[in-house]
């Protein structure tokens, strides 16, 4: 019989939106014992929602937990080559500004001409703050003392501002509660500027664990039957993946020299296309323009 190692001992993962928990997390999605996602509904795509709620109730693990907040359509509002973090995630730059004045020009087309084409229900910077006081309060009472915490890391894997709000909600919620907590080991060419803050002056330890693939595929597979798969469809696992402690709040990043080894990968950014296209590592469902 195979021992259970001690980090899956309480352990609980913990995703931004529906499929991350899966193109992150797949080497130990089957044998957490909870599964916590962040965001449903999504303004920019009306019937994503519902879709979603369809996979978590067809999905093949015995505890999966949806919070239900709403996404903002944060994707690509931050810049990404001198990024700032600030305490709600990331500070925004000038393409938040122009996407609520695109939302002003929706709102407007809509009164002149029903199209019923979709609008946010509020500024972006505004639902991205207010966003982080809903995940902490709406988390706190899942998470106890002694937990072995699973999420994204500090630059957001392939650098999206959801995933690194989640991360700081969960850092705050650390210090608070006493957890351990982990963090992921993907990047982008997009996000590495940012995990270059997290090198390390000595190597630390880290987990390393065979991704199941067999099982992500049988996830995936759910996402896709019922339409909300926001992935690449010919996106191919990496054979491992490895999980490593995250820095604690307020912990100052410097001139290090170490990181834990990254699942490092490319994804076309920045080029104009229809908001849910599928293309290659494209987040479509979590941009919203």
């Amino acid at each position: 019989m195979t021992t259970r190692p001690d980090f899956l001992e309480n352990s609980i993962i913990i995703g931004a939106h529906p499929d991350d928990e899966l193109l992150w997390f797949n080497s130990i999605l089957r044998q957490a014992d909870k599964v916590v996602i962040v965001f449903c509904d999504f303004w920019a795509h009306p019937g994503l929602g519902a879709a979603r709620k369809r996979v978590l109730a067809e999905f093949p693990h015995p505890d999966v937990h949806c919070l239900g907040i709403d996404e903002p359509g944060s994707y690509g509002c931050a810049d990404w080559v001198r990024p700032t973090p600030d305490r709600f995630g990331l500070a925004f730059r000038q393409r938040a500004a122009l996407r609520d004045v695109k939302r002003q020009v929706k709102r407007a087309v809509n009164r002149l001409v029903p199209r019923g084409i979709p609008v946010a229900p509020g500024r972006i910077r505004t639902m991205y703050e207010t966003n982080y006081t809903l995940i902490r309060d709406r988390l706190r009472p899942l998470l106890r003392p002694g937990m072995n915490l699973f999420t994204h890391n500090p630059w957001g894997e392939y650098g999206h501002e959801d995933h690194v709000q989640v991360f700081r909600v969960l850092q705050h919620l650390q210090r608070e509660i006493g957890f351990q907590l982990w963090m992921s080991n993907y990047c982008t060419e997009r996000s590495l500027p940012l995990a270059t803050r997290y090198f390390r002056s000595a190597p630390d330890g880290y987990i390393r664990l065979p991704a199941d693939k067999a099982y992500a595929d049988q996830v995936a597979d759910l996402y896709r039957k019922h339409g909300c798969w926001t992935w690449a469809d010919d996106w191919s696992w990496f054979d491992d993946e490895c999980f490593m402690k995250a820095p604690a709040e307020g912990a100052a990043p410097a001139a290090h020299r170490h990181l834990m080894p990254l699942n490092l990968f490319t994804i076309e950014d920045e080029a104009p296309r229809s908001w849910f296209g599928r293309v290659i590592g494209r987040p479509q469902a979590t941009a919203g323009v």
